[in-house]
């Protein structure tokens, strides 16, 4: 067990980071010891760094070396708003100790480098010259693995500056390609991007209040105020946005967010405001305000090219934009997986053919459905259920069948239609599938269905009772596995 953090009285009696608990304990004997809850501290500060994303629209931490602590904004084209780069890094470091929290920044165009610096340099914001900059520091400030350090101590590479033009071959040989990358992303030579935790946004309208709010009325009827202003700059901009997404910032430096989507680009301010409304209703037993709520902020993504819609007086309503909008009010209602629809797939395979998807989610198909003139079943199984069948001969269409512990007798049948397998899809799992069929007592029931590789015979059979089937068997006689015989639907 190792001391992890210390306090200030601690660290004037010697106490220091990694310092095993037995020695703190003799050099302190009287000294207070509390136990990290690593995932609690982790969950606390993801809250503490979205609350961030007031100052810039890109926040991500940094889990290099810890889930906690590191923290990394994207400032691009935001810092004017504080007054520049140096300005804002004054205005953010000071926020943060006015919480009582010990923290140090720097600005700098690499995300390694603005890590080295924050580190191992000390506040600063960096114009140019960030190799220089970065040469006097420690190894250590690359991120590296506490392995890699010693390594490179060890053959005397204690800064690094000193790694500059080494061999780099012969160092990732020795460390491994990490260390090359975290170098190079450190002084710019390759890429590093961050991971942002809140929805990417790219036009937003938000309200700052002088006192906090708590009701969630007062929070929906700000959001209309803002779904107003932000759907006239996406008119004056002509686009329309299909995803939306509201920030609540609480005094306590947390942040709620809520997200809904629109299954077509909108700018209909009325419509937003609602969607919120109906996923406001479905989350208000999960809704806390905390102290209360000083900043509201309605953002939209997925921007696309909205043009203005003529109205003629003799124009026909033929309902499609009314069903669009009823497709959102149920979808942020109930969720975008409780409202579905049909979607063709190209594929002769009956259970393959078709898939469901969110209409939230759907897409213009760019080729028709295969066009099949053999009559299919009104009623498809989501998957094929094992059946038991009797057949005169071996060839032969079926006689009867048993289907739940159910028995069938066929009375006329015809058939088959053959149908090849695509061995391109064999051993996939199926894109939509319901539940198992239940086991029966006396193994009534083959084997679950399992699609292979084998050709399907198809069968239409008709029992006493005037009930059509759509079965099939799958395999050929003569070869090593019997076939089976499957329940692919049922007709009117």
């Amino acid at each position: 067990m190792r001391l992890v953090a210390v306090d200030e009285r601690a660290a004037a009696e010697g106490l220091i980071v990694g310092m095993p608990l037995a020695d703190a304990k003799g050099l302190v004997p009287h000294l207070t010891v509390r136990e990290i809850d690593r995932a609690y501290t982790a969950r606390v500060f993801s809250d503490f760094a979205d609350w961030h994303s007031n100052a810039s629209p890109l926040v991500s931490v940094l889990t290099d070396l810890g889930e906690w602590g590191d923290l990394v904004l994207d400032i691009t084209g935001v810092s004017h708003l504080f007054g520049g780069e140096a300005a804002m890094l004054s205005r953010l470091m000071a926020r943060l100790e006015t919480l009582g929290l010990a923290v140090t920044g720097a600005i700098a165009p690499t995300i390694g480098g603005a890590w080295a610096l924050a580190h191992y340099g000390g506040a600063q914001v960096v114009e140019d010259g960030l190799n220089a900059l970065l040469a006097p520091l420690p190894v250590a400030a690359l991120r590296l693995t506490a392995a890699q350090c010693e390594g490179l101590h060890q053959l005397g590479l204690k800064r690094i500056g000193q790694l500059y033009g080494r061999d780099r071959r012969g160092l990732q040989a020795r460390f491994g390609e990490s260390l090359l990358a975290k170098l190079d992303q450190a002084l710019g030579y390759a890429e590093e991007r961050l991971v942002p935790r809140l929805p990417v946004t790219e036009l937003y309208m938000e309200r700052r209040f002088a006192e906090p709010i708590g009701l969630i009325d007062d929070v929906l009827m700000t959001v209309r105020d803002l779904a107003l202003q932000l759907a006239d700059r996406l008119g004056r901009d002509g686009q329309g946005a299909q995803a939306f997404h509201l920030f609540l910032y609480r005094v306590d430096h947390k942040v709620m967010t809520l997200s809904v989507n629109a299954a077509r680009a909108t700018r209909d301010a009325a419509h937003i405001a609602r969607l919120f409304v109906h996923r406001a209703e479905r989350l208000e037993g999960e809704y806390d305000a905390g102290f209360g709520i000083d900043t509201i902020r309605l953002a939209a993504g997925s921007l696309a090219a909205l043009g203005e819609t003529q109205i003629g007086a003799f124009e026909t309503d033929d309902g499609a934009a009314s069903l669009d909008q009823l497709y959102d009010r149920m979808t942020s209602r109930l969720g975008p997986l409780a409202v579905l629809r049909t979607e063709m797939v190209d594929s002769h395979i009956p259970e393959r053919a078709v898939r469901l998807t969110p209409v939230i989610a759907s897409t213009v198909q760019a080729d028709a459905p295969p066009v099949i003139a053999a009559p299919r079943p009104l009623r498809l199984l989501p998957q094929p259920e094992p059946i038991n069948v009797l057949a005169e001969v071996p060839d032969a269409p079926p006689v009867q069948m048993v289907w739940r512990r159910v028995t069938y007798r066929f009375v006329k049948a015809s058939g088959p239609e053959r149908i090849g397998v695509e061995w391109w899809q064999a051993g996939q799992p199926l894109a939509l599938t319901g539940p198992a069929p239940p086991a029966v007592p006396g193994g009534s029931f083959a084997e679950p269905y399992s699609e292979g590789e084998q050709t399907r015979d198809y069968y239409i059979a008709e029992d006493d009772g005037g009930r059509r089937f759509w079965i099939f068997r799958q395999g050929l006689f003569g070869l090593a596995a019997a076939p089976r015989w499957y329940l692919q639907g049922v007709f009117a």
